[in-house]
């Protein structure tokens, strides 16, 4: 018994060192903080281990929901991957995540867009950040949100957009029809979401009420007040009008093969169409989910659970990690040849 006993304190103690090693990245990080607006952007500046700078930098910009500057820790296995390239990486919290003053329910995309703005030029004030050679990060939501930055600052000099969306209604109505599918929804099911949908639609068309919205769908199935606000605000977002300025600059655009919130192939067409020429770059995952998690992990709690613990580097689809950090050396041997 007490042999058995010390054998699984020998086990545990072994799982815990593998969990602090894999949870410990190569990286500088640094708590900032930044004036935007009359307020407070509560954020992480990761550098690379070593060196003064000044290091390029990429700034993140979330997807949906209450995100938080590390995104639950997902953002460190990438900001190490950057820093492997010279890179450092700038995010930050949501308002109202993690003690920051605000609501995130409460912005637009132009709202987003002008925060990374001013987040981008009090990263141009640090003497170990090269103001130069500044680019984004954003998934999903972020699609929204990229080029209305690039719009604002033009001295943007590079773009990775991961499972970007383009626009708000036709990306809705896919990802409907793409969870109907997942779960094996019947056809009248899948009728009448489609009914309720189109009924949400014509409220936000003439900008009703919350109560109003209940009243017609009946149970409002997880739309809460603060969303519908939020919805209102934004559900006539299309990137198709910002994306041009994205032009002439580098962009990665990558997208997954298991993504039932963005219709990739809507996107690269988009992408394709409104951003010609050899800057655009698409990379493919096959097996791959939207966050760009390998699908047969992300599809197993249990499994999901245990390598985010033990190895979070593992999440990712194989080549993400790597690919990203070859587009940002890319742009650096460019640089040179110039």
């Amino acid at each position: 018994m007490f042999a058995a006993l010390a054998g699984l304190v020998v086990v545990a103690a072994g799982l815990g060192g593998l969990m602090v090693w894999q949870n410990t990245y190569d990286l500088r990080e640094e708590t900032v903080a930044v004036r935007h607006g009359g307020r407070t952007l509560h954020g992480v500046l990761a550098l690379p281990p070593q060196g003064k700078g000044p290091f390029p930098l990429v700034v993140f910009v979330h997807g949906d929901g209450p995100v938080d500057a590390t995104h639950d820790t997902f953002y460190r296995p990438m900001w190490e991957s950057f820093a492997r390239a010279g890179y450092a990486s700038l995010s930050w919290n949501k308002p109202g995540v993690g003690g920051a003053p605000g609501d995130w329910l409460d912005q637009t995309m132009d709202d987003r867009a002008r925060e990374a703005v001013d987040a981008i030029a009090w990263a141009r004030q640090r003497p170990d950040i090269d103001g130069s050679r500044i680019g984004l990060w954003g998934a999903s939501q972020a699609g929204w949100v990229l080029p209305k930055i690039a719009a604002r600052d033009g001295r943007i000099r590079f773009a990775i957009a991961v499972s970007p969306a383009v626009n708000w209604h036709r990306q809705g109505r896919y990802n409907l029809l793409a969870e109907l599918s997942r779960d094996g929804a019947s056809a009248a099911e899948v009728a009448a979401a489609l009914r309720r949908r189109e009924t949400g639609l014509e409220l936000l068309g003439r900008g009703a009420t919350y109560e109003e919205y209940v009243r017609a769908v009946g149970d409002p199935q997880g739309m809460t007040a603060a969303r519908w606000r939020f919805v209102s605000k934004n559900h006539a977002a299309d990137a198709g009008a910002d994306l041009p300025a994205l032009r002439g600059i580098p962009v990665l655009l990558v997208l997954a093969g298991h993504d039932v919130n963005v219709d990739t192939a809507d996107t690269e067409a988009a992408y394709r169409r409104l951003l010609p020429g050899p800057s655009l770059r698409v990379a493919h995952y096959a097996d791959a989910t939207h966050g760009l998690v390998k699908h047969d992990v992300e599809t197993s709690p249990l499994r999901l659970t245990l390598t985010a613990l033990c190895a979070p580097r593992a999440l990712f689809a194989e080549g993400f990690l790597a690919d990203q950090r070859k587009f940002l050396s890319s742009l650096d041997a460019e640089g040179a040849r110039r």
